[in-house]
């Protein structure tokens, strides 16, 4: 009994019937679970933002390497070649390529 009275009385009290305290209560519940930009899409934002920052970082890194790589290949004709040999299977006129798969890394693949 005494419980339900002191209940009855903190609710009833002037400060949280006032006007003012339900309504920035009320604007409060709103922006946190109801508004557009409520608390799960602001945390949901973030870590895309945070996704994508991780992306950003990676291509920046990407495009360091490649820099360097191109600027290794424009220095160098025999890397040039090497280069082009290696990666798209270049040959000169008159020369055989054989290419040799590891059976074992293409079926992890």
């Amino acid at each position: 009994m005494k419980f339900k009275n002191l209940l009855f009385k903190f609710i009833t009290n002037r400060y949280i019937v006032n006007k003012y305290t339900v309504t920035v209560l009320f604007l409060l519940v709103w922006i946190a679970f109801f508004d557009r930009f409520d608390l799960y899409s602001q945390l949901d934002t973030r870590k895309k933002l945070k996704q994508l920052e991780q992306e950003k970082n990676y291509y920046l890194q990407e495009i360091e390497n490649n820099k360097a790589t191109m600027n290794l290949l424009y220095e160098d004709s025999a890397q040039l070649i090497k280069f082009a040999r290696e990666k798209y299977l270049m040959k000169k006129n008159g020369e055989d390529i054989f290419l040799m798969i590891d059976t074992a890394m293409a079926k992890k693949e």
